[in-house]
């Protein structure tokens, strides 16, 4: 992939390169973004993207960690994109979700708690991009969680 292609995907259209917790504002983004956009959609189009996300931003990490000889440059945040993404697979569209969803993805990405630093041990563009799946996963049980609790 092309230095400038990769930036663009790593950054999320330079989302990445706001001054101030630039994988908050990603995470805060593509919560709202999957809010609107997956409204009247198939679910099954939710996982479908972000495996597609998933690989493309494997391998623009790749191309940015390479370029700027940093394991894991802050200004990428497509790994937020895809693991908030991931959390809200399958789940109600609504407030609940999207504010339980994005509070836990960003303790657990910020933490990185148990598993979730494994992960990010992981070679390259993988690692950038495995911690936040895993930060994703366990986002995904806690929605989960809330909702059990609350019927």
């Amino acid at each position: 992939m092309n230095r400038q292609a990769a930036e663009w995907i790593g950054t999320v259209f330079n989302i990445g390169k706001l001054p101030l917790a630039p994988g908050t504002w990603a995470s805060l983004i593509a919560t709202i973004c999957w809010y609107f956009l997956f409204q009247n959609q198939d679910p099954i189009l939710l996982p479908i993207i972000t495996a597609f996300l998933f690989l493309l931003g494997s391998l623009a990490a790749d191309t940015i960690i390479l370029d700027s000889k940093d394991h894991d440059p802050s200004r990428i945040v497509i790994d937020e994109w895809v693991g908030q993404w991931i959390a809200f697979t399958m789940m109600p569209i609504n407030l609940t979700t999207a504010i339980v969803g994005f509070l836990a993805f960003r303790i657990f990405d910020i933490t990185k708690i148990g598993p979730i630093r494994r992960m990010e041990k992981l070679p390259g563009g993988w690692g950038v991009m495995a911690d936040d799946v895993m930060a994703g996963i366990m986002t995904y049980f806690v929605i989960l969680f809330v909702y059990w609790m609350m019927n």
